[in-house]
């Protein structure tokens, strides 16, 4: 009739936090690591380059995102600051990554405006009475529209 607790049982549930706590923690570098290599902050583990594909880096940023809106009011301290500082290291990392070209030499030729169209041809006249209207830029358009 008496069943005596043993002594290991509220160990057990500890022991179970702290590895899923840890599990947790190896995920969210994972994903921080995977992000950093293709952001171009940390060369390639199998070929040793350095690349860039933000496309892949913004996958992984995106699965962080998830992790925390998923488990928000379900991490203690340590794993929220982890994964707050892991995203914001890396969005840091995406949009500096972004605003700077890739090589310099890319850079040049895509800003760089085509021999013909160098020197704009002079506009047909306007009909008397009428304004001409100003061509719009085309460097102006919103190259990134997602904001942190």
């Amino acid at each position: 009739m008496n069943n005596p607790v043993p002594p290991d049982s509220t160990a057990a549930p500890m022991d179970h936090r702290e590895i899923v706590s840890a599990m947790f923690a190896s995920l969210v570098i994972q994903q921080t690591n995977m992000a950093s290599i293709f952001l171009g902050l940390t060369p390639h583990p199998q070929t040793g380059e350095v690349t860039q594909d933000l496309e892949h880096a913004r996958y992984f940023i995106d699965q962080l995102e998830m992790l925390e809106a998923k488990t928000k009011g379900n991490l203690d301290k340590l794993e929220e600051g982890l994964l707050k500082q892991s995203l914001t290291s890396l969005r840091l990392a995406f949009v500096e990554a972004v605003s700077k070209p890739a090589s310099p030499a890319a850079a040049d030729e895509k800003s760089a405006p085509p021999a013909a169209a160098a020197k704009p041809a002079e506009p047909p006249a306007a009909p008397a009475g009428t304004t001409p209207a100003a061509p719009a830029p085309e460097d102006s358009r919103k190259k990134f529209s997602k904001k942190y």
